[in-house]
């Protein structure tokens, strides 16, 4: 059985103060996404695997989070998969289907915007699902969960938290802003409106799924530089864990072939040659 942490975090356990300057932020994004780069190289070699979840309220900086994170990957072993509403041919099946189809193969990483998490909040509140079959869920989530982490997957779970008068701030913002217009909804007010509600779904959520094996990690998220660093630091922190990040060892036949075509300097040929042996 999953063992939950004898102290699983609670929304109020956040410091919503934290901040980060720019310049900082800057020089700490770059160095960040330097290394998350070095690790899709590191995981193409290795088969490692990697799965990033994506939690918070609306307007959060979920999106700003990923969008940092996508600029130092490669796109063809890294897949963001943004989760709303299921279709009708997920309706009609087991609510983790659509979830285990886009588990990713060995040598990748795929970032979740949302996920099965929505089981017990968005689908408990609005009750989309039967009471019993919420409840069910913190088992199954959990027991999902342990099957990823024994097939060797890296898993990741980020909230992102801001306060209420943050959040209005920012659906401001978009409404001010015409290119971010698009991101605010009619369900992001009636959302708040829910706020009490989903405050109590987070914190049971956090509770019963943040276990030894797979933890949540909450982000204070009122300042979103602060939280885009500090997510991608947590990100890191799990992905590089006895992962060697070195450049990758050249084969002695492409040298070969590189020193018969290529106008390079006989000692860089063969400084490279003396680190593949």
């Amino acid at each position: 059985m999953t063992k939950a942490p004898s102290n699983p975090p609670q929304l109020t356990d956040a410091d919503m103060t934290k901040r980060l300057g720019k310049q900082k932020y800057f020089r700490k994004l770059a160095e960040l996404q330097l290394k998350l780069a070095q690790v899709q190289q590191a995981f193409l070699f290795s088969g490692d695997k990697a799965v990033i979840v994506f939690e918070g309220w609306d307007a959060a900086g979920k999106g700003g989070t990923i969008r940092r994170i996508s600029q130092a990957l490669d796109p063809r072993s890294f897949k963001v998969w943004p989760i709303g509403a299921p279709r009708n041919y997920y309706l009609e099946r087991h609510y983790m289907l659509r979830f285990m189809e886009r588990l990713p193969p060995s040598g990748a990483i795929a970032a979740f915007d949302r996920s099965w998490y929505g089981r017990v909040m968005v689908e408990r509140i609005e009750e989309f699902a039967p009471e019993h079959r919420w409840r069910a869920a913190y088992d199954e989530i959990n027991d999902f969960e342990r099957m990823l982490i024994d097939d060797d997957v890296r898993l990741v779970k980020l909230f992102f938290h801001i306060t209420p008068e943050v959040q209005m701030q920012r659906f401001a913002e978009r409404l001010r802003n015409p290119l971010k217009r698009w991101k605010l909804t009619y369900e992001d007010f009636r959302n708040r409106e829910k706020w009490a509600d989903y405050d109590t779904a987070i914190n049971e959520m956090l509770e019963r799924t943040s276990t030894d094996i797979a933890p949540w990690h909450i982000v204070p998220a009122n300042n979103k530089k602060y939280a885009r660093i500090k997510a991608m630091k947590l990100i890191l922190d799990a992905l590089t864990d006895g992962v060697d990040l070195s450049p990758r060892q050249i084969e002695s036949r492409v040298l070969d072939e590189a020193h018969k075509h290529l106008d390079l300097d006989k000692s860089l040929i063969e400084s490279l040659r003396g680190r593949t042996e």
